[in-house]
């Protein structure tokens, strides 16, 4: 059997992905370049096979095609991104349908789950647990305004579809009418504020160290910059902590069972990893969850997991809160099995197995029935 991606020849969830085929026996898999399908070319599918519908990646042409040209480290275009990307889908989708090939992930699901307020939506309609999100905001004084109506002095504002913590900012206002924005997003001065969604600059770009805003001037700016591509505003949820580390959970699930964990945990609100934060223990969280609460934690990201029946694999972000009582779902990520040196939890179909060895396991499993 051979797979076919449709991926980044050069991502490394794609060539991982390439390993875990050979190591199961399997003939490399057909990979065509997201470039190609970006600029209507054609979708060559291996007729009957299981095809992985992979992430574009972090390649410049890639990028420019999917925002329009400009800086690969800027900050907007994600309404341009969508558009492009959700289309690419339906191309995919439609030469799986021709060739008769199973799709991995859905694509409906990953259009989902690749808009913030959608999924949040869908996961909040199923019951799943999630922060409290704000009606929509289209700047910063709409925004102000919708905190003081909920009741909320602290939130977290995101770009409707971005990734990596792409334009992320935790805002804290407080009864005294003291404001703190904390973000990756670095300020340049050249934005205009006209909007991203024609892929131009919003005089924001992507930076590995951390800022914080106190001036309301410059955090009203950074947050009408973001705005018109859309954004997901969302009640911050304070999070447990261990060392004197803040932390949430990245959890794998495969086949609809968590498979594999990776604690994240930071002394900033963003956990993610390239802006600083580190790998915790999971056996400390399970410990401080207690078996209930560890299993309760596991189920909730099946629940998310089941949202989106059409997906073999999903990546749920798992919030713990102060106490280790509440849990709840931040983001489910269509792409979100690079967990590099993570094998399967003891007892799971996956133990022993890495993420993509995981995936290939469970498809051709599914193959067989």
């Amino acid at each position: 059997m051979m797979f076919t991606v449709v991926g980044a020849p050069g991502d490394r969830r794609t060539g991982l992905f390439a390993a875990a085929c050979r190591v199961a026996g399997l003939a490399a898999p057909r990979v065509v370049p997201w470039a190609q399908v970006l600029r209507g070319g054609e979708v060559p599918v291996v007729p009957g096979a299981p095809l992985r519908i992979d992430s574009p990646g972090d390649d410049p042409e890639v990028d420019a095609l999917l925002r329009g040209p400009g800086d690969p480290a800027r900050v907007g275009g994600g309404a341009r991104w969508y558009a492009a990307f959700t289309a690419a889908l339906g191309r995919v989708a439609a030469a799986a349908e021709r060739a008769g090939a199973r799709p991995l992930g859905d694509v409906d699901d990953i259009a989902v789950m690749c808009d913030k307020r959608r999924c949040h939506a869908r996961l909040a309609a199923a019951g799943v647990p999630v922060p409290e999100a704000l009606p929509p905001v289209h700047g910063y004084a709409e925004l102000r305004a919708r905190m003081v109506q909920a009741g909320l002095h602290q939130v977290f504002v995101k770009p409707a579809h971005g990734s990596s913590a792409s334009g992320v900012v935790a805002l804290r206002a407080t009864p005294a009418g003291r404001i703190r924005a904390v973000t990756s997003a670095a300020l340049t001065g050249s934005g205009t504020g006209s909007g991203s969604g024609t892929g131009g600059g919003t005089g924001l770009v992507n930076s590995l160290r951390v800022r914080v805003h106190e001036s309301e001037s410059e955090v009203a700016r950074l947050i009408d910059l973001l705005a018109p591509d859309g954004l997901h505003v969302e009640r911050w949820l304070p999070k447990a902590a261990l060392g004197g580390r803040v932390l949430d959970l990245r959890v794998v699930v495969i086949a609809g069972e968590p498979t594999h964990v990776v604690v994240r945990t930071s002394h900033i609100p963003m956990t993610n990893l390239h802006l600083g934060g580190l790998r915790g223990s999971v056996a400390a969280v399970r410990d401080a969850l207690g078996t209930a609460g560890w299993e309760r934690a596991l189920g909730v990201c099946a629940q998310a997991a089941a949202c989106f029946p059409g997906s073999l694999m999903v990546g749920v972000d798992l919030l713990v809160g102060i106490g280790w009582r509440r849990v709840a779902v931040g983001e489910v990520n269509a792409f979100g099995d690079l967990l590099p040196g993570i094998t399967g939890l003891p007892g799971t179909r996956a133990e022993g197995l890495d993420t993509y060895a995981a995936q290939v396991d469970a498809a051709l499993a599914a193959c067989a029935t």
